[in-house]
């Protein structure tokens, strides 16, 4: 009995909104159900206009025991924004792009940087997967090669100290495992191609959807993002490191982090993709799992 709720970015008033449709109501600092409970997908800041209140709101329901949180890549990039190398700097270079993505969280903590400070601890505690019987949740891409990688690396299913500082050593298998597991999958456009994407930033490569098989793919179809400039070939398998995909015969998943527009829908029977762009003007969508074997649309609500 298990509400997802996809990608927050700071707005606590949405999140509010759709825990009351949920039927959750606030006792005691933090919003329960009498038999259910909610699992963030992550990325709880940046962007929005309430980072703070939604923290709270997440933190107390999940030191209540009313709710689990997932590491997003915003809260892994907070972490890596903050912390120092051992030869100076940050783990996540203080570039404007990156101080700009970051802007709205720095500043809503003006002046409170215990309380940030203590969030970012709490940051560190959060896991990047969960996974029952029934069903598997992530950020942003489950790989079973990945998962099963950090589960070995990991102590306690969680990141240390040392494990986040070795992460940003980019090649790495730690790196990449984190990387997808957050991100998700990439691929580099035909030469010569390119993108602007939502922040205005020109890339080369795109997000692709790692639930399809890759051999039967073009550009086109395998980008999870509706591009022109993508044309209906074939992609260049050697341009993945791994032809795996994720089957119709897994367990369901759920994640975050693409941006999606439009209605909420379904991927496939047992995908379920709950970022819908809350923070570009879009929904905040949760998926009511009920116990059921085959994802049903009706069980998306949003507000």
């Amino acid at each position: 009995m298990i509400d997802f709720i996809g990608d927050i970015h700071g707005h606590a008033d949405e999140l509010e909104e759709l825990l009351l449709k949920l039927g959750y109501k606030k006792s005691d600092g933090a919003y329960s159900h009498p038999s259910r409970k909610v699992l963030f997908v992550g990325d709880y800041i940046d962007r929005g206009p309430k980072i703070r209140e939604t923290l709270k709101i997440v933190r107390a329901m999940v030191d209540s025991e009313n709710a689990i949180a997932l590491m997003g890549n915003h809260e892994y990039n907070a972490l890596c924004f903050h912390l120092e190398e051992t030869e100076g700097g940050h783990l996540r270079k203080h570039l404007i792009k990156n101080i700009i993505q970051h802007y709205e969280t720095l500043k809503q903590f003006q002046n409170k940087q215990s309380e940030y400070e203590e969030y970012l601890d709490w940051f560190m505690t959060l896991p990047l997967y969960y996974e029952t019987d029934t069903f598997r949740a992530v950020h942003a891409c489950w790989d079973q090669n990945n998962i099963d990688f950090l589960k070995k690396t990991f102590v306690n299913d969680r990141l240390t100290d040392d494990l986040i500082h070795q992460s940003v050593k980019k090649g790495t298998e730690l790196n990449e495992a984190i990387d997808q597991t957050l991100k998700g999958k990439e691929i580099k456009m035909p030469e010569g191609l390119s993108f602007e994407d939502k922040d205005e930033t020109r890339r080369t490569e795109i997000r692709i959807k790692w639930w399809e098989d890759p051999s039967k793919m073009t550009y086109k179809s395998i980008s999870v993002h509706p591009l022109e400039v993508l044309p209906e070939q074939p992609i260049q398998l050697s341009e993945l490191k791994s032809l795996d995909y994720y089957h119709g015969a897994d367990k369901k998943v759920f994640f975050g982090h693409y941006w999606l527009k439009g209605e909420p829908s379904l991927y496939k029977d047992n995908v379920c993709c709950l970022d819908y762009s809350v923070a570009k003007g879009g929904k905040l969508v949760a998926y009511r799992l009920n116990g059921e074997n085959i994802l049903d649309r009706k069980n998306l609500i949003y507000v």
